[in-house]
């Protein structure tokens, strides 16, 4: 590459990290993303969220044990969604459009991601974010900076498609959301208080292009992950998906999901943590 192209290349990377939109969260999207926001997290509600839907929050605070509050959770988008499965005599009266209709659910979503991060699957679950939270992408098949772009074409297209964003998922993925911070608002650290973060890890072949400062000789470093980004919960997984493994420390606010959160084939095999990105101070090794 000529020395005036690698010019536009970074000059067009810089000014992509630097979009931010609005978001239904109350935190300038700018300061969500940031470390000092990071160090000294707020919590954070999807405006409406509880107010919609705050029949389900009371049902959730009446249960006794995660698995209960789970079965309830399902439950209920079962019915708030159209996502149980007909029964086989309510699927003879239904037209065989109906029949053959799909109909998105949070679950396949995250099945789709847990298959293919950069597919459709993907796209949509970053455009939730970007919607929600304000947080733009950075990635997706390729990297998102110039705009117009081949990239951002393909994006934009991946993640308004009716394979997966229909049937109101944006607001399937605020409920899921809220679960998960009802949760998590339950864990506690080895003092007893509320927890604020917790220690993941992440694998990385990119690492040298998401350095912001700090340097590989020092270990501790500032990265810039993409919008929405998978964590592991134990340093020796996330060797599996990089020669760099970063420590992080990642606030409880920003946890979209955990292991224990969903019992089933859902993002259990490797034990994955989905947490909104942004920059983050890590400790680096390679693995």
């Amino acid at each position: 590459m000529s020395k005036p192209a690698a010019v536009v290349q970074k000059l067009e990377a810089e000014q992509a990290q630097c979009w931010y939109g609005t978001n239904l969260v109350g935190v300038p999207a700018r300061v969500l993303a940031s470390t000092a926001f990071n160090t000294h997290p707020t919590p954070l509600a999807i405006a409406g969220t509880y107010a919609a839907h705050r029949t389900l929050f009371e049902l959730l605070d009446a249960s006794t044990t995660l698995d209960e509050a789970h079965d309830m959770f399902s439950h209920y988008l079962h019915v708030a969604f159209g996502l149980r499965k007909p029964e086989p005599h309510e699927l003879a009266a239904l037209s065989a459009h109906d029949q053959r209709r799909w109909r998105s659910s949070w679950r396949k979503l995250l099945q789709g991601w847990g298959m293919d991060s950069n597919g459709p699957a993907g796209a949509v679950l970053k455009g939730w974010v970007e919607s929600r939270f304000g947080l733009a992408p950075a990635f997706h098949k390729a990297p998102l900076a110039r705009f117009p772009s081949p990239a951002w074409v393909t994006y934009m297209q991946e993640k308004v498609a009716s394979r997966y964003h229909n049937n109101n998922i944006y607001q399937q993925l605020d409920l899921l959301y809220a679960f998960c911070q009802w949760a998590l608002r339950r864990v506690r650290d080895d003092s007893g208080r509320a927890a604020q973060h917790l220690r993941l890890w992440r694998g990385s072949n990119q690492f040298e292009e998401q350095l912001l400062s700090g340097s590989l000789q020092t270990r501790r470093c500032t990265v810039r992950l993409n919008n929405v980004v998978s964590f592991s919960l134990s340093e020796e997984d996330a060797s599996c998906f990089g020669d760099w493994v970063m420590e992080v420390q990642v606030p409880i606010c920003k946890v979209l999901v955990f292991p224990e959160l969903l019992p089933g084939q859902v993002l259990q095999g490797e034990q994955e943590v989905l947490a909104l990105g942004g920059d983050y101070e890590v400790m680096a090794r390679y693995a």
